[in-house]
């Protein structure tokens, strides 16, 4: 199977000291780090990349946890899949590729690792662009039953005793599958190839378990860390865009712009005509929306 990559792109791994990451490295110029979410690997950007490659050096990476990255076992507090740790593997790759200072965009699970990556690091980071996304502090604040409805997978992946793990691992293709197509409003379809690398790697039970472990962390230390950071009145500096779904949950449901200017000073952003999957939905758009974002800092 051939991987939907362009082949200017070239793949390595680097030992971050406490893990090893899969990335690939393309393009020249200022350097942009692209993140990926759940439940995908770095290819969520296979149609995005090249494009931002013009004018780009381009590195994806897997986040720990997913794709071709190591995948720690969790221990009692899940802190092996803080979004602070998964953001220090992220700055790690960055220093180790030659980059002090870098812009960075994510989806979903991503953006999240992005945002911590701009409060843990603000003077590594230029700019920060989210995708789908409201921080998560806001979206557990604003729980409802919608919320509890439409995104029912952060707490059935929370959930503890081995049960999401057991049971996603009973199928995991069908749970994949189910999971984005149930997602997509029109756009440019699932490339077939993508989505059997998300099924590869999503079957390795690690996987999964890293997976439940990173929503875990995000409804548990990651709060922690949130409240922390509002507490000392931290906030995102570096200028950060916002995008979203016009049919998406996050479209419907949240003033993005709004969220994001509590947690952040400098915010613009839009909604494009898709559902969550906007790098795989709407490419040439979220392409043209960050070569503009990033080409004026």
């Amino acid at each position: 199977m051939s991987v939907p990559l362009a082949p200017s792109f070239t793949y390595r791994t680097i030992d971050t000291g406490t893990v090893r990451i899969n990335c690939a490295v393309g393009g020249e110029g200022p350097p942009l780090l692209l993140l990926h979410g759940y439940p995908q690997t770095h290819l969520i950007w296979h149609e995005v990349a090249p494009r931002l490659a013009a004018d780009h050096t381009v590195v994806l990476t897997d986040l720990r946890g997913y794709g071709d990255s190591d995948k720690p076992a969790p221990g009692p507090d899940d802190a092996e899949y803080a979004k602070r740790a998964m953001a220090a593997d992220q700055l790690a790759v960055m220093a180790a590729l030659g980059f002090d200072r870098f812009a960075v965009a994510g989806h979903d699970r991503g953006g999240r690792v992005g945002h911590r990556l701009a409060l843990d690091a603000p003077d590594a980071v230029s700019a920060l662009a989210v995708l789908d996304i409201v921080p998560t502090r806001y979206t557990f604040q604003h729980a409802d039953k919608d919320f509890g409805l439409g995104y029912y997978h952060w707490f059935f992946l929370a959930a503890g005793n081995g049960i999401p793990e057991r049971l996603i691992g009973g199928d995991p293709e069908f749970w994949i599958t189910a999971r984005m197509n149930a997602r997509h409003h029109g756009g440019t379809a699932f490339a077939p190839e993508a989505v059997a690398e998300y099924v590869r790697c999503f079957a390795d039970p690690a996987a999964i378990a890293a997976s439940c472990a990173d929503y875990r962390a995000a409804a548990g230390i990651d709060l922690v860390h949130d409240d922390a950071d509002v507490a000392a009145g931290r906030r995102v500096r570096a200028p950060l865009l916002a995008l979203w779904g016009r049919h998406s949950f996050v479209g419907r449901t949240y003033d993005v712009l709004a969220a994001w200017r509590e947690y952040a000073d400098d915010v613009s952003g839009a909604a494009l005509p898709a559902d969550h999957y906007l790098p795989e939905e709407a490419p040439r758009l979220v392409a043209d929306a960050l070569r503009e974002f990033f080409r004026v800092r």
